[in-house]
């Protein structure tokens, strides 16, 4: 029923696109999945829990999975987890997920809300996409009743095998009840949107493999259904960091979370041997595009990297944040400058004279997460002050005021401005 991805020639523009650019690790039964998605119109969707006010570039790749099954003719859901998020999955995690009220996820599913509209179009066509919230059903679930119903086509056994469950249990980490039940809910969530919406396909990372293919079992155990489900392989820097993560802090795709510039910077700092992983999932560009620039080396790499920030800040932000917070980059860093798109705060004279605290400007600039952070910073020298290194944590002085500005950086990446009033 299940199969690993392995090179094949698809028929489908959905799957020949998604095999080209990297995004297939598994997937049940790829072959009626590629007749299927070559002759008509397919529904496919993707789940996310609203455990903040925004996503971060971790969910990226999921995003762009909706992006191209819309591009490619079909109709894309995207299933926010109201109901979900109440439980937590467990996927990955060594610990419970802490839980939150429903005043919380309401207000996070709607800071989120925007993000999609950047990449899909919504509306009422064939293939437009369409917005769902899983709280819709699994809060009128009777408990005994979803037992009795539901309950009786998963097994402990096989769910035990599954690496969500598996690994925490290797690693002697608690798993409460609550989280055991979160593969029943996801599974139920397909059964829902396949009767609702006709919907025959779940996309979502490799750690979703098991969840995945409860759901499919359920269709075809409760509704006599085939329905599918692709995994995309987790997506981890050269160095073998997460995506998504920085030592700031997370990456978020919203605006008012993270500046389109910031945004810009972070895939300015790709590593080298991701360019081409990177180019290929997170832009839009041509393929033949994406491995000319893979191929640049030495120095030239850079110029990749830079079609890379523009590229996937304009998919987000629009091209012309991202046009401006290249401009910003190479005022900044090739012209000696202050690029005007730099994250801004602002001062007076008299705060400064009063004795505004150098660490304090840092923590709102956004440069660093904490005060441990910044302090760990000026140990290592990477804390600067109009490009001059600071060796001791003290206050502002009217003498960092140059031309009405103090220029804040750590290291030679990271800026911002104190503009004074």
């Amino acid at each position: 029923m299940t199969s690993k991805a392995t090179l094949m020639s698809y028929k489908s523009d959905f799957l020949r696109i998604l095999d080209e650019r990297g995004f297939i690790a598994q997937g049940t039964n790829i072959e009626a999945l590629d007749d299927k998605a070559t002759n008509g119109i397919i529904t496919g969707y993707i789940g996310f829990d609203a455990t903040a006010k925004s996503l971060h570039a971790g969910s990226l790749i999921q995003i762009m999975l909706l992006y191209w099954l819309q591009q490619t003719g079909h109709r894309p859901i995207t299933l926010m987890g109201g109901g979900t998020t109440k439980v937590g999955d467990p996927s990955g995690k060594d610990t419970q997920r802490a839980l939150l009220t429903d005043a919380e996820i309401n207000e996070n599913i709607a800071s989120i809300k925007g993000v999609f509209e950047k990449f899909l179009t919504f509306g009422d066509g064939p293939t437009d996409a369409l917005m769902s919230n899983n709280d819709d059903w699994l809060s009128q679930l009777g408990y005994v009743e979803f037992l009795r119903d539901y309950g009786v086509h998963f097994t402990i056994n096989r769910m035990l095998t599954f690496d969500s469950v598996k690994l925490r249990l290797e690693r002697e980490s608690p798993m409460t009840f609550l989280e055991f039940n979160y593969m029943l809910m996801q599974a139920y969530d397909f059964h829902a949107l396949n009767n609702r919406y006709d919907c025959t396909l779940q996309l979502g990372g490799s750690d979703q493999w098991g969840n995945i293919v409860n759901g499919v079992e359920l269709c075809r155990r409760k509704d006599s259904v085939e329905v599918f489900g692709l995994t995309t392989p987790l997506l981890t820097t050269a160095s073998g960091k997460k995506m998504g993560k920085t030592e700031s802090g997370a990456i978020w795709l919203n605006q008012d979370m993270l500046s389109p510039y910031d945004y810009w910077q972070y895939w300015r700092n790709t590593e080298d041997a991701d360019v081409e992983k990177m180019l290929s999932r997170f832009t839009i560009l041509p393929m033949d595009e994406v491995r000319r620039l893979a191929a640049l080396k030495g120095a030239e790499i850079n110029e990749a990297k830079k079609v890379l920030a523009t590229e996937a800040t304009a998919l987000l932000h629009g091209r012309d944040a991202a046009n401006n917070a290249e401009a910003t980059a190479q005022k900044t860093f090739e012209q000696g400058g202050l690029g005007d798109d730099l994250p801004t705060i602002d001062l007076t004279a008299a705060e400064i004279a009063s004795g505004a605290a150098m660490i304090d400007q840092f923590l709102a600039a956004g440069l660093c997460a904490s005060k441990g952070e910044t302090r760990r910073h000026i140990k290592a020298g990477a804390l600067k002050i109009n490009d001059k290194a600071i060796k001791e944590e003290r206050n502002l002085q009217a003498s960092d005021i140059n031309n009405d500005a103090i220029k804040l950086s750590i290291g030679k990446k990271k800026h911002a401005i104190i503009r004074i009033k």
